[in-house]
């Protein structure tokens, strides 16, 4: 029965051809592709550019044929979702929407801006991009379908894709580096004493009249806000760090804040304005400071362990285990992995710039002098970390070479997995275009489309 209604539903756009309808004022809103029962208008396009151009992407002819083709294929795989039966995550779709929502609000400056901008009121928008987004979730899950039913690739099919392909296109694994350290930290406690009372010293000159925003231009350690006199601009609560929006939403407009503290650092914080859950504020942010003695305490501790290092009074694990003052790598005797994929190899931009001009130099079981670096606290929100002073022991290098089943298996056989999934999508793709009754208007024929069989559709 399913079947009979989807063919019913193809044969009557069949018969009604390609439809148009106008706008008020004139415009014309135009289905400019049908595929199977599922069309696409002009408006559709023109609203993602128009969300495209609020990102301040520039748009042009090519822009709209890669949309198009992008929402026709978005729509083979919804069918196939909906045949399927696969389920939307609403979990996901919610917080993408939020997030939509908030960038734009922060963007545009506010619910008003954004109706404006948009043409419709925010309700609306909230419905057709909450559409959007179940959408993508069910064609993310139709695709991940797909590429899960690919049999994991055995070592035969890595041998094999080795034996087959040119020398010349095997994948170069870079250089490779295995590393540890010993790490000491300044007196945090001391830095954040001294930047406190700097805040404090320029919250009462404000309220003794001078101006926030002068001082937020001279004093401020936010380079984004500080030359517009610490002003964030209107922007919705959710994009900042929890302690600096409670703070914020709980001051009246005109009051100076008492020091806030966030992983960026310490902050004082005027609100300007309040809608609803958003807020303009101006803010001063102070990051904690450390003396060149601080430094050469650090160094001179470090200096003494190496040195004891060196001389083979006492090993680097050793060492790491007892003195190092990072937790993440001092019960493992100081070895470094990397936050995000947890590997204890690091390609060079995956080493911070300090780390890298310490090591770069040396051979292995060799050990850096002292340097000055930061650490992995906050690496998941993109911050930089906190200052620390370390050694570090090279104990590894693996020079740059082309792949080799012995080697780099493991790389390979996730490049050949990654390969056939990929496959498998585009093949899927490439039959489903030939079984699907697609339409497309002839205004799109001279498009650059990435499939030229999309071409054998336009009508």
């Amino acid at each position: 029965m399913k079947r009979r209604v989807i063919l019913f539903a193809a044969a009557l756009l069949l018969t009604t051809g390609l439809s148009a309808q106008k706008y008020k004022g004139g415009l014309v809103d135009k289905t400019v592709a049908v595929v199977g029962n599922e069309v696409i208008l002009v408006s559709d396009i023109e609203s993602e550019v128009q969300q495209m151009q609020a990102q301040g992407r520039s748009s042009d002819r090519d822009m709209r044929c890669n949309i198009l083709e992008n929402m026709m294929e978005s729509k083979i795989f919804l069918m196939q979702a909906r045949i399927d039966s696969l389920t939307v995550n609403y979990e996901m779709v919610d917080n993408e929407l939020s997030n939509r929502i908030d960038q734009y609000r922060t963007y545009l400056g506010g619910d008003e801006e954004l109706e404006k901008y948009f043409g419709k009121p925010l309700y609306k928008l909230r419905q057709e991009w909450r559409q959007l987004f179940e959408d993508q979730s069910l064609i993310q899950q139709e695709q991940m379908t797909i590429a899960s039913a690919i049999p994991q690739v055995t070592p035969y099919d890595v041998q094999q894709f080795l034996d087959t392909v040119a020398v010349d296109d095997l994948p170069v694994v870079p250089i490779k580096y295995q590393l540890s350290q010993v790490c000491v930290y300044p007196d945090r406690e001391a830095a954040a004493l001294a930047v406190k009372e700097r805040l404090l010293s320029l919250r009462e000159r404000i309220i003794n009249g001078e101006k926030f925003a002068t001082l937020a231009r001279i004093y401020s350690e936010d380079p984004g806000s500080a030359r517009r006199g610490g002003e964030l601009g209107m922007a919705s609560k959710s994009i900042f760090w929890p302690a600096f929006s409670d703070a914020a939403m709980a001051l009246r407009p005109g009051v100076i804040s008492q020091i806030v503290e966030t992983p960026d650092g310490y902050h004082i914080i005027e609100v300007i304005e309040k809608k609803g859950d958003m807020f303009n504020a101006r803010h001063i942010l102070l990051k904690p400071q450390y003396t060149a003695e601080d430094r050469e305490k650090a160094f001179a501790r470090l200096d003494s362990l190496r040195t004891k290092i060196v001389d083979d009074e006492m090993s680097f694990t050793l060492a790491a285990r007892f003195f190092s003052e990072d937790p993440a790598t001092r019960t493992n005797g100081g070895q470094m992995a990397d936050p995000e994929t947890g590997s204890s190899y690091f390609e060079i931009d995956q080493l911070k710039p300090a780390d890298y001009a310490a090591i770069k130099d040396l051979k292995e079981g060799e050990i850096s002098e002292p340097v000055e670096s930061t650490d992995n606290e906050g690496y998941q929100q993109g911050r930089q970390g906190n200052t620390v002073y370390k050694i570090i022991r090279v104990d590894k290098i693996v020079p740059a070479h082309s792949a080799s089943f012995t080697n780099d298996y493991t790389e390979l056989q996730a490049r050949v997995q990654n390969k056939r999934q990929y496959q498998a999508i585009d093949d899927f793709m490439e039959k489903r275009i030939k079984d699907t009754y697609i339409v497309i208007d002839p205004m799109f024929k001279d498009c650059p489309f990435n499939r030229e069989i999309w071409h054998t559709k336009v009508q």
